[in-house]
């Protein structure tokens, strides 16, 4: 695989306002797609990602349709350049990303189901209020030890195993505070909370899952024409049944995000590329495994870098 990509596709917090401005002036496919999502939306997605406010864009029924719309506008004009994943992965939102890319899912209907997505985790998390955080330099055995020490004073687990010693925990708050002095008293690096709308990927979204199994049975998932590691298992799925039930369990379950690299890797991937905001994936990957290559594709000059280098 040494010449061929797979694509990575980033998850909530990558956002930023801005985003696609310039691969909208540039490219009039992107302009068409951004235009259908507008439409498919009923609102103008577009001008949130381009002007904010920030404030805007950080609602959570905002945020996940924008960085949605960011990485397949990206993998699209990726794939119109001969630029084909060999394989996908997206953490936690950037599943839905990773699935369209692997023809799963098509991309209308995975736009409405992200927007819904956000929408019902925004109101999940304002129903049960929760919060999160990152554990640096703990194992993971130690933090999920001190989620269960934890769990008499609330709800808690390990959210996101995103790097070694790399961890977010999600919870209620009081579960989330005894996690954190706990966290402390075991030696971690760093301890801190993060600013979220909610307790994302803990059972403090169980509304939200309920409501989205009724969205994903109506849905159209096609069979994989690539792997997609997923968040629940960090193995390839390809199955339609088995994709559902990934994106139904996700909500509530841990994103299993250093697994699904080691797999990618020892299943032979050796080139990635982070497609959307940001670059959280390239900068934890050097944390997994130095040794694969990692590129980003954000910005229009990051896709005129990469088309060349392959028509060269």
């Amino acid at each position: 695989m040494d010449n061929t990509f797979a694509f990575l596709f980033p998850g909530q917090g990558s956002q930023y306002v801005g985003m696609l401005k310039d691969v909208y002036d540039a490219s009039s496919t992107a302009r068409e797609i951004i235009q259908t999502a507008d439409d498919v939306l009923g609102y103008k997605l577009s001008e949130v990602c381009f002007n904010g406010p920030a404030e805007t864009l950080q609602q959570t029924e905002n945020t996940q349709p924008a960085i949605f719309l960011h990485g397949y506008v990206l993998y699209k004009l990726l794939s119109e350049a001969g630029v084909q994943p060999v394989a996908a992965a997206g953490h936690s939102l950037g599943e839905y990303t990773a699935l369209v890319a692997a023809r799963a899912l098509s991309f209308e209907d995975a736009l409405q189901l992200v927007r819904l997505r956000g929408l019902l985790m925004q109101k999940a998390g304002e129903d049960q209020p929760g919060t999160m955080a990152a554990v640096i330099g703990l194992d993971d055995d130690t933090v999920v030890s001190i989620c269960n020490i934890a769990r008499q004073a609330g709800i808690v687990q390990a959210a996101n195993f995103n790097a070694p010693g790399q961890i977010v925990i999600s919870g209620s708050i009081e579960g989330i505070m005894e996690a954190m002095e706990e966290a402390k008293s075991r030696g971690a690096r760093l301890v801190k909370e993060l600013v979220v709308s909610g307790a994302f990927h803990s059972p403090l979204m169980q509304s939200a899952q309920s409501e989205m199994e009724d969205a994903l049975k109506k849905t159209a998932v096609h069979e994989a024409v690539i792997p997609v590691y997923t968040n629940v298992t960090g193995k390839a799925v390809i199955a339609p049944d088995e994709i559902k039930t990934m994106l139904h369990d996700q909500i509530t379950a841990p994103v299993r995000w250093e697994l699904s690299m080691k797999n990618m890797v020892a299943d032979g991937c050796t080139n990635y590329l982070e497609v959307g905001p940001g670059k959280v994936l390239q900068s934890l990957f050097k944390r997994i495994d130095p040794s694969v290559r990692t590129g980003t594709v954000d910005k229009w000059v990051d896709l005129e870098m990469i088309t060349q280098q392959q028509s060269s």
